[in-house]
């Protein structure tokens, strides 16, 4: 179960004329988000795709020893970030899933070269362009690796990309390899519910539960609509940076998510709030005392698990509650510190809310941009250091 609250240690920082103003203008934010193209995300994915994905990853759970996925930015941290949310710590006994291609580091490629090559592993490439450049070097180098230890590649290498067209696109046509299809209605960040996330994913989870919950977040727009409404509201009223705070380790992958989600999504005319993140309680530790007495321009989104199945006891107390107990009192804290403060409160972690969350956080980001003024769906920004690059690769 989920639960939000956005007011209670909020609602002094916020000017109310200014949060009614925003607010009211939900009709026209939910007409401008139904008219965008960009939302293919929203609609239910077909059957014929989720058995394509599951006959897929049995196959490859059958025929190796784990999959390789290339890909950087949206192409990868969806499932990424959803997989380290249930994986364990230590002895993980799930299937071996690799991320790839999100670094340009000789010693990381050298290594993973090492790594595999006493391993039985196949690739999933995922670049609707196929030009992306880490992804495009690293997927040259694992297949080079490939072509020395295989006679053939056809059942080895997996692709994502367009339907139509870009280099991957002419791989697959020429040399038969499986492929699946990026959506044209939908962007890199918001393709958690295409098999860009979901062929990894169903390597080890049951990604009918992951979908049931993705499309349950519905429920969840009004509080979308008031969380985007919040942060634009305290945005306004000059709290420029938003820090997510996290009190168990496996959601730290999670917020990396969350910045590029609304980094990318507000970001641009000049506009924004800028996404952070911290893992507590050790950051406590290093980043505490800026924030209870720093520069205030900040206000900080915690994300709660009140159980989890574990047990540690301490002095009798489960250390789960002693966790918790310390966020409810940092969040007071920094209350009084002059920080703002929203909760997210999961009661567990499950599959299904957190397919929910991820789907709501979508909409907020959407929400948001929209009650910017700006394009939710684009980045052009990042068009400039990649010509930068090229034309310094080509000069």
């Amino acid at each position: 179960m989920l639960k939000f609250d956005f007011k209670t240690f909020a609602n002094e920082f916020i000017n109310k004329d200014e949060y009614n103003k925003l607010y009211d203008r939900k009709e026209e934010i939910l007409d401008k988000f139904n008219k965008e193209e960009m939302t293919g995300w929203t609609e239910e994915i077909s059957e014929d795709l989720v058995s394509k994905i599951k006959e897929t990853a049995a196959k490859v759970k059958e025929n190796f020893d784990c999959l390789v996925v290339i890909g950087i930015g949206g192409s990868f941290l969806g499932s990424y970030a959803y997989e380290n949310l249930f994986k364990r710590y230590f002895n993980d006994t799930n299937f071996e899933v690799i991320y790839a291609g999100t670094t340009l580091s000789t010693k990381y490629l050298d290594e993973l070269l090492a790594y595999l090559n006493d391993k039985k592993f196949c690739i999933n490439v995922i670049s609707k362009s196929g030009t992306t450049m880490e992804t495009s070097i690293t997927y040259k180098v694992l297949k080079d690796l490939l072509k020395r230890k295989c006679e053939t590649l056809q059942d080895k290498i997996i692709v994502t990309t367009d339907e139509t067209k870009g280099t991957l696109r002419q791989e697959v046509n020429e040399e038969g390899y499986t492929s699946f299809i990026i959506p044209d209605n939908i962007g890199g960040r918001y393709s958690f519910i295409t098999p860009a996330h979901l062929l990894p994913l169903a390597l080890n989870y049951d990604i009918d539960e992951i979908i049931d919950g993705y499309y349950k977040g519905k429920r969840l727009a009004d509080y979308a609509y008031e969380y985007a409404t919040t942060r634009i509201a305290l945005y306004h009223s000059g709290k420029v940076v938003e820090n997510y705070c996290v009190y168990e380790q496996n959601i730290a992958p999670f917020t990396e998510w969350l910045k590029q989600l609304f980094g990318e999504t507000e970001g641009k005319n000049g506009v924004g709030i800028f996404p952070v993140s911290t893992i507590h309680t050790r950051d406590l530790h290093s980043l505490g005392q800026f924030i209870q007495e720093g520069n205030k321009l900040m206000f900080e989104t915690f994300i709660k698990v009140e159980n989890t199945d574990n047990y540690i006891d301490y002095n009798g107390r489960n250390l789960n509650e002693i966790n918790n107990l310390v966020l409810d009192s940092v969040i007071r804290a920094h209350n009084i510190g002059g920080v703002p403060c929203l909760e997210i409160v999961l009661s567990d972690m499950n599959l299904k809310d957190m397919a929910s969350l991820i789907y709501f956080f979508q909409l907020a980001a959407a929400y948001s941009a929209l009650l910017l003024n700006v394009n939710p769906f684009d980045q052009p920004g990042v068009e400039v250091y990649k010509k930068e690059v090229r034309d310094s690769l080509n000069g």
